[in-house]
C-alpha cells in the first residue's frame, strides 16, 4: 500500500505519522525522527549529538549495557539511534509477535537511558578511537577540510564526529540536557511500516507519552561560500585526494530542483558516461575517479565533487575540471545526453522503491521537506517531459557553480 500521513495527539502535540503498509512479511520497522537535534545542535561541543545516541546503545540504567542488549536479542529485536546533521533518529525493528515487547524496551530506554560516569568513558574511548583511524582516511580530511571552507563560521563548519578536544569535553550533564531538550514531543515525526495494524496509533501515543512536550526550534539556514578558496593537506600518500565544492542558487523545496538532478547526473553523478568522468579519466586519463553531485538540505544547498589522481597530475586534474565545469555551464548538454539520463533515471525508478524500507524514507522525507505524500513520483513525471530547451536555460543560469572551492590531500 502507499504510505499516508496521519496525526497523533499526545498531550498538547500534534505528532505527524508516516505508515507503510506491508503485511508481506511478520515485520515492523519503527523510526522516531526528531527535528533540529543532529550536529547542527552540537553548540560549541562538536561530537555531542553522535555521543548522545551512542550513549542510547548502552542500554538502560537499570539493566546496564550487557543485560539490555540479552533482552534485545532474546526477541530478535533490533533498537538502534544515530544523528544526521540536521535530525536525530531512534530506529526499532521487530517481529511482528514481538511487537509488544520491542516497544517495551523502547519505552524503557526512553525513561531510563544508561546515563552514567562509566557508559560516557565508553563512548567517548570509541569516538576518541574512530577520530584517531580517520587521521588516515584522506577522503575523510578533504571532505570535512572542504566543509570548513564552504561554511565557515557556521556549525555545518565542525566535523559531526568532533574532534579530539571537543570529545574529552563532553559532559554526562551535557548529553542529559541533549536528549532532555532535543528528544520531546514538539519536535517529533513518526515513521512506521510493515505488518502494522488499528491498534498501532494507541500503542505508539502508549510509546510517546513518556517523551517531555519541549519545545520546536527553528533550522537556520547555512549558504556556501563563493569566495573560492582552497587548503591543502600534507600526508604521506601516493596520490592526490581533490575535493571541490561550490555554492547552489537553489533551495531544497525549488520547483526546479529536478533539472539540478538531471544535469548534475550528465556533469558527474552518472560515472562513466559522466563529462567530468569522461574527460578527466578516460579522455586524458588524469584521474581514477571524477564526480560530482548536489546536496539540496533543508539547513544547505551546495554543488559538490571529488576525485583522486597521481601526485604528478593533481594540478592538470584541477585545472580541467575548471574547464569541464566552464564548458558545461556556457553550453549545457546534448539531446543525446539528456535522453540517456532520462533512459537511467526513470528505468532504474523501481530499482530505488522495491523495499518497504526505501518506500517509508522516501515518504518520509517527502513530508519532511513539505511536500505531498507522492511528490517523487511527479517529479519523475517532470523529468521525462523535460525538453534540452528547458534544461540548457536552467544550467546557464546556475553559473555560481563555477566558483570553486578546493580542499586537497597530497604527498
Amino acid at each position: 500500500m502507499a504510505a499516508t500521513l496521519q496525526t497523533l495527539h499526545i498531550q498538547n502535540s500534534e505528532i505527524p505519522m508516516i505508515t507503510e503498509k506491508d503485511n508481506r512479511l511478520p515485520l515492523i520497522n519503527l523510526q522516531l525522527i526528531f527535528r533540529v537535534s543532529g550536529s547542527i545542535e552540537d553548540g560549541d561541543k562538536p561530537g555531542l549529538a553522535r555521543l548522545a545516541a551512542s550513549i542510547l546503545g548502552e542500554g538502560t540504567r537499570s539493566h546496564g549495557a550487557s543485560k539490555f542488549a540479552e533482552l534485545l536479542a532474546a526477541d530478535a529485536i533490533h533498537l538502534s539511534a544515530h544523528a544526521g546533521v540536521e535530525t536525530f533518529v531512534i530506529e526499532l525493528s521487530m517481529l511482528k509477535e514481538k511487537e509488544k515487547e520491542a516497544f517495551m524496551r523502547l519505552k524503557e530506554l526512553l525513561v531510563d537511558p544508561n546515563l552514567t560516569e562509566d557508559a560516557l568513558t565508553k563512548v567517548k574511548t570509541k569516538a576518541l578511537g574512530d577520530l584517531q583511524a580517520k587521521e588516515d582516511d584522506f577522503d575523510y580530511i578533504a571532505d570535512k577540510n572542504l566543509k570548513k571552507l564552504l561554511f565557515e563560521n557556521t556549525p555545518l563548519a565542525h566535523p559531526p564526529l568532533g574532534t579530539k578536544e571537543s570529545i574529552q569535553a563532553v559532559t554526562l550533564n551535557d548529553i542529559e540536557n541533549f536528549l532532555k531538550t532535543h528528544l520531546v514531543l514538539k519536535r517529533t515525526i513518526i515513521a512506521i511500516g510493515g505488518d502494522i495494524d488499528q491498534n498501532a496509533s494507541k500503542e505508539l501515543t502508549s510509546l510517546l507519552e513518556v517523551l517531555p512536550e519541549g519545545k520546536k526550534a527553528q533550522l537556520g539556514y547555512y549558504t556556501a561560500s563563493d569566495k573560492e578558496k582552497e587548503i591543502t593537506t600534507k600526508k604521506e600518500t601516493k596520490q592526490a585526494y581533490i575535493y571541490f565544492g561550490s555554492p547552489y542558487n537553489l533551495k531544497y523545496n525549488d520547483e526546479d530542483v529536478y533539472k539540478a538532478r538531471v544535469s548534475t547526473f550528465i556533469l558527474g553523478t552518472g560515472g562513466f558516461g559522466s563529462r567530468l568522468m569522461e574527460t578527466i579519466r578516460v579522455k586524458h586519463g588524469l584521474a581514477y575517479s571524477a564526480y560530482a553531485r548536489v546536496s539540496f538540505n533543508k539547513s544547505h544547498s551546495y554543488f559538490s565533487g571529488y576525485m583522486q589522481t597521481k601526485l604528478e597530475s593533481q594540478k592538470d586534474a584541477v585545472a580541467l575540471t575548471k574547464e569541464v565545469i566552464r564548458d558545461f555551464v556556457a553550453k549545457g548538454v546534448t539531446q543525446e545526453e539528456l535522453d540517456q539520463t532520462k533512459r537511467f533515471l526513470l528505468g532504474s525508478e523501481p530499482l530505488r522503491n522495491e523495499t518497504m524500507n526505501q518506500r517509508l524514507h522516501r515518504a518520509f522525507m517527502e513530508y519532511y521537506k513539505g511536500f505531498e505524500l507522492g511528490h517523487s513520483k511527479q517529479e519523475l513525471k517532470k523529468i521525462e517531459s523535460l525538453t534540452l530547451e528547458e534544461l540548457n536555460e536552467f544550467i546557464h543560469k546556475h553559473g555560481e557553480i563555477e566558483k570553486l572551492s578546493w580542499s586537497i590531500v597530497t604527498k
